[in-house]
């Protein structure tokens, strides 16, 4: 923190590795992240999918204060963590765009919310219906404001808690899990240290998730 630059906020690694003191809090800050990427609707700019990957390679660092001797127990437990957080996160969305209804289109951008996101993400909503609450787990910008959405069309909210716990468990667990077990795969049996590639997978995932929605709407308004 002595030699802080602006720019290690969009570093997952930062906040995995954040100190306080002498304490490390990454585990607190990742949770905190999870959930404010849809209740806090401060997700355009979170790193989400590079977060939780980068989450199962430090699994041991970040479990270390709640270590079960069991390596499996550990990275599920983490990703359980995580799962709730982006449950508890999503019911926020919900109910703020509920009791918004049409506030949000009518809001003015700001550096932290632009409402061109807000019309990507209903039009998402609009193809998939229900099932846009799982899909958008997996898309950085639509996650954010897709349950806000939900809340604004006044989806049926048994139907949309049955997709946002299922978006959940499936963004943490694939994300948590690929992470942590590909990193001992490269590290066993090519001897490799994915640590010291970080900002390269942090790339890659950056434009696996994001390239393919840029492009999409980019066809969409030629």
């Amino acid at each position: 923190m002595d030699h802080f630059d602006w720019k290690q906020l969009f570093n997952p690694e930062f906040y995995i590795l954040l100190e306080v003191g002498g304490i490390k809090i990454g585990l607190y800050v990742v949770l905190f992240i999870v959930f404010a990427e849809t209740g806090l609707l401060a997700g355009f700019f979170l790193p989400g999918d590079s977060l939780l990957f980068l989450c199962g390679i430090y699994s041991e660092l970040l479990m270390r204060d709640f270590s079960t001797g069991s390596d499996f127990i550990n990275v599920t437990l983490l990703a359980f963590m995580v799962a709730v957080m982006g449950i508890i996160g999503n019911m926020f969305g919900y109910w703020f765009g509920k009791k918004s209804g049409s506030y949000l289109y009518k809001r003015e951008d700001s550096l932290f919310f632009k409402k061109k996101y807000l019309y990507q993400s209903k039009e998402f909503f609009d193809k998939y219906g229900s099932r846009a609450v799982v899909f958008a787990r997996f898309l950085p910008i639509v996650r954010t404001f897709a349950p806000v959405i939900a809340g604004i069309v006044e989806m049926d909210r048994k139907k949309f808690m049955f997709y946002n716990i299922l978006g959940s468990i499936l963004w943490s667990v694939t994300m948590i899990f690929a992470g942590h077990y590909l990193y001992e795969l490269f590290k066993v049996q090519f001897n490799i240290d994915l640590k010291h590639y970080i900002e390269y997978i942090v790339i890659g995932i950056v434009l696996v998730t994001t390239v393919p929605v840029i492009m999409k709407f980019v066809r969409k308004r030629k």
